[in-house]
């Protein structure tokens, strides 16, 4: 299958990388600096943990022309940034795929709008990355699984054979028919470390400051109960029960999270690099559970410190009291599993 990566970032750059490495015939878009720097060096890919380095000559190009024949697009870049690229795409009729690799909470209207619904699938990477100029810091976790599916929510023999592509790169990839309920929720539950923007994006601030981890955590759930109101599923459906974790025992994950090299590679880098597209993603979304009428106050005090519009908090403030209940009922339910455990090995 004849791939273009349209996004030489950290995530295009792995994929173009391990695409070719694996024998597919590949390219890989870019301008400017970054064309001068693949050129010259080839993909330098990262490591995010061992720092080891391995480089990839990738066939590189500087543009989509009308006439150049593809059967899949892969476009991974940030949203606020592929709309401007959709009149290219659509310039170049012999493309028979374009894969958007990208957050989105507002659905896929423009897109099958500019490049007919048939050519148009979404998902998401799940790889986290950052520029080490000409290097790309990657984290890829090949068992946490790339999302794919058609925007009509089938499953065709097409989404089988680009997820079977896209597995090539090492990675676990699903295909789902419910892309776009999945790229909802997946803006729902990232807003519950979203307390970072409270912090000036400073991970220790952010591990100091009980009060931005409880705003994260409560937006989310504020999120996820107006989606739930507004008709848009909760994917995938083990989510559902993030509103009902004791807070105190997410405030702590949270804080333990903080302090790992995944918090800073995998939230932090795309969190400093991608605020004007996470300001755009917030926005679609809350009009995409605005039908449901449900108030979400704190869900909008955390856009306000996304968008940067209000005074982070204070550092160090503790002073929003938590809510324990979750947790009692959390321990009354473990203990009642440990009698009724004692109980069976009693009688076995």
């Amino acid at each position: 299958m004849r791939t273009l990566v349209y996004g030489a970032g950290p995530l295009g750059s792995y994929l173009a990388a391990k695409l070719h490495e694996d024998g597919v015939a590949v390219a890989l878009l870019a301008r400017g600096q970054r064309l001068a720097d693949l050129r010259a060096h080839g993909v330098v890919l990262e490591h995010w943990r061992s720092g080891a380095r391995e480089i990839h000559h990738v066939p590189v190009v500087e543009e989509l022309r009308e006439d150049d024949d593809y059967d899949l697009v892969l476009v991974v870049m940030r949203k606020d940034q592929s709309r401007d690229i959709l009149p290219m795409l659509a310039n170049n009729q012999h493309v028979r795929t374009v894969l958007f690799l990208q957050n989105n909470s507002a659905g896929f209207a423009d897109y099958t709008a500019a490049l007919r619904a048939g050519r148009v699938m979404a998902g998401f990477p799940s790889l986290g990355g950052e520029r080490r100029d000409p290097a790309m810091r990657v984290m890829a976790l090949p068992r946490v699984a790339m999302p794919i599916g058609e925007v009509d929510g089938r499953l065709t023999d097409r989404a089988r054979e680009v997820a079977a592509l896209l597995e090539r790169t090492g990675k676990a990839v699903e295909v789902r028919a419910d892309i776009d309920a999945w790229l909802v929720t997946h803006l729902a539950a990232i807003m519950g470390y979203g307390g970072l923007f409270a912090t000036d994006l400073d991970p220790g601030r952010y591990a100091r400051t009980r009060d931005a981890m409880l705003l994260g955590v409560r937006a989310r759930t504020e999120a996820l109960r107006a989606q739930r109101e507004a008709g848009i599923p909760i994917s995938p459906p083990s989510l559902r029960w993030l509103p009902f974790l004791p807070e105190p025992l997410v405030v702590a994950l949270l804080w333990v999270l903080a302090r790992t090299t995944f918090f800073e590679v995998g939230v932090v880098s795309h969190a400093k690099v991608a605020r004007e597209e996470i300001v755009v993603l917030v926005e679609e979304y809350r009009d995409r559970i605005a039908p449901a009428g449900v108030p979400t106050p704190v869900f909008d005090q955390l856009a306000a410190h996304v968008a940067g519009t209000v005074a982070p908090l204070p550092d160090g403030s503790h002073e929003e009291p938590m809510r324990w209940g979750g947790l009692v009922g959390l321990a009354a339910g473990c203990a009642t599993v440990a009698v009724v455990a004692r109980l069976l090995r009693q009688r076995s």
